[in-house]
């Protein structure tokens, strides 16, 4: 799949209530991101790189340096502008007398043939005697759509603080909705469930919400070029042979710590029984129980130099069991749990019995899918420090997948194992009554203030970018949730089955039976909140929804 290139211009204004920043609310029908609010913005066209004459204040190499390119970086800049007029009506340019355009402009009259593609901007521009300052922009960020979305997008990200005297309207097509909120009350409304946001714009309006004014901003924008995003392919070894993994790809991140020399001596595999030193006195052996729901299968992580802190020991497979103890020499102090479902603790019985090992975790809920079994010797709560021959781990009271559930942070290497908190390649499953979504989420937003560099899964290989990766979970349950919600509303009442086949219509319908015990944890989390009540076994919308 081609990744386009795209660029998204982010206008601030001050307000008696502080900054605000103008967001767009996309359309339903949008095959990228339906009903997401964001910030204007679209691909770069061939006519922003058709000629720069009505460009002025910086030129081309300048702006391209900043951005660490080679050439173009003006077309970025240009290509923002002209989708910010296109779908919120405002045009960043100045006349004959260097002065803003305002809202009664006869440059307005143009907006309709630029957007269907009937004028280019450079032409809207000499037609009106206008030209467009980019030294009023400042590069903010850079990203790019990781893979799976249907579209993927190579997005520069540029700040420009609104003319005075042009008010915002969306386009009515692409847009439905436009607001000027400030960030954190933008970000609120997305934690709440009430506004869709994605990852580079919450991402941005974090950035922008340690600022007052416009002026600062801008100050911190043009001072502060963001670092490249990663995109050159990183050389790493599968079955034997040398490949190439392209940003994204599961095992990138993986193979670039472990080989920041870029030589190809990482494996892009995970195989179990294979261990892997994935940080300094950490090593992940992954259990022989490859499947649906565990993956490859499930990783222990082997803590220590001389003496060892086994994470998660796994199900009670003898040949695992036995490669713990050889890689350890059986010098195993402790075992912790992250929590005791049936492919992570099991195992803690037979080391327990081998080495005497000290044994820390929260008791197995009710449940025929916890290990009963589990017996701890100390029961940490949120806050805890258990020290290790590799360092110290901070434990972490993370409910929603369960609700016993620990993460622990190795906090001299801002190492986080998550367990089945955050997982690889896969949405962590939610199965009221002990799985939680309004405990999921709040606990992943509890993570957001951890010092974190890398995330360990129980399932999968090392992740960097720990904020982009918990984003993405957020913003996946928020996505569903708000479908949930619209669904309930637009049936006014339902069984959880009729719901079900209405949210979930883009995953097959033999996998339904799974997905409603999803549906019912949106449900619950929604009901907790006041936008959804039941009655007997039909659901519907509050007044709040």
């Amino acid at each position: 799949m081609d990744i386009r290139p795209a660029a998204t211009l982010v206008l601030t204004k001050d307000t008696a209530d502080g900054l605000k920043v103008l967001l767009l609310q996309r359309t339903w029908e949008a095959v990228f991101m339906p009903g997401f609010f964001v910030f204007p913005g679209g691909s770069v066209d061939e006519q922003d790189i058709e000629g720069r004459a009505h460009a002025i204040g910086r030129g081309d190499t300048d702006i391209s340096q900043t951005m660490s390119l080679d050439e173009g970086g003006a077309d970025y800049m240009l290509a923002a502008v002209r989708e910010c007029f296109e779908e919120a009506g405002i045009l960043v340019a100045q006349d004959q007398d260097d002065g803003d355009v305002a809202t009664g402009h006869p440059v307005h009259q143009d907006r309709m043939a630029l957007f269907k593609g009937e004028l280019t901007l450079s032409e809207v521009c000499q037609r009106h005697k206008l030209t467009i300052p980019l030294d009023r922009l400042a590069y903010l960020g850079h990203w790019i759509t990781p893979p799976g979305p249907p579209r993927r997008f190579d997005t520069r990200f540029f700040v420009a603080v609104a003319p005075e005297n042009q008010v915002a309207s969306h386009d009515g097509v692409e847009t439905i909705d436009h607001v000027w909120l400030s960030p954190a009350q933008a970000l609120e409304d997305h934690r709440c469930g009430l506004r869709l946001l994605g990852l580079p714009t919450i991402r941005t309006l974090r950035i922008l919400s340690d600022f007052d004014t416009t002026g600062e901003v801008m100050r911190y924008a043009h001072a502060n070029p963001p670092e490249p995003y990663p995109s050159k392919s990183w050389p790493a070894v599968k079955k034997g042979k040398s490949v190439l993994l392209e940003p994204g790809a599961p095992a990138y991140d993986e193979a670039a710590k472990l080989d920041p020399e870029g030589e190809g001596s990482t494996r892009a595999e995970i195989v179990p029984g294979e261990p892997v030193e994935v940080a300094a006195g950490v090593v992940r052996l992954t259990a022989p129980n490859p499947g649906m729901m565990t993956g490859p299968g499930t990783n222990t992580y082997l803590l220590g130099h001389k003496r060892f802190t086994v994470l998660d020991p796994g199900p009670e497979n003898a040949t695992h069991i036995e490669r713990i103890l050889e890689i350890t020499g059986g010098a195993i102090d402790q075992v912790v749990v992250t929590h005791t479902h049936q492919d992570h603790s099991p195992g803690t019985v037979a080391l327990k019995a081998r080495t005497g090992c000290r044994v820390y975790g929260q008791p197995a809920p009710e449940g025929a899918a916890q290990d009963q079994t589990f017996a701890a010797d100390e029961e940490p709560v949120d806050g805890d420090l258990i020290t290790t021959d590799a360092g110290t781990l901070k434990v972490l009271h993370t409910p929603g997948h369960a609700s016993n559930h620990l993460c622990y942070l190795l906090m001299e290497q801002e190492l986080l194992f998550s367990g089945d908190h955050v997982m690889q390649g896969s949405t962590v499953v939610i199965n009221p009554p002990d799985g939680d979504m309004k405990a999921y989420l709040e606990s992943l937003y509890d993570l957001l203030d951890e010092p974190v560099r890398y995330i360990a899964p129980a399932h999968g290989f090392l992740m960097g970018h720990p904020e982009a990766v918990i984003d993405y979970l957020i913003t996946h349950r928020l996505a569903r949730e708000h479908k949930v919600a619209r669904v309930l509303k637009s049936l006014t009442r339902a069984s959880l089955k009729a719901l079900t086949a209405e949210a979930y219509d883009d995953v097959p319908a033999a996998i339904h039976g799974v997905a409603a015990r999803s549906a019912l944890a949106h449900l619950l989390k929604l009901e907790t909140d006041g936008r959804a009540a039941k009655k007997g076994e039909i659901w519907h919308a509050t007044s709040h929804t």
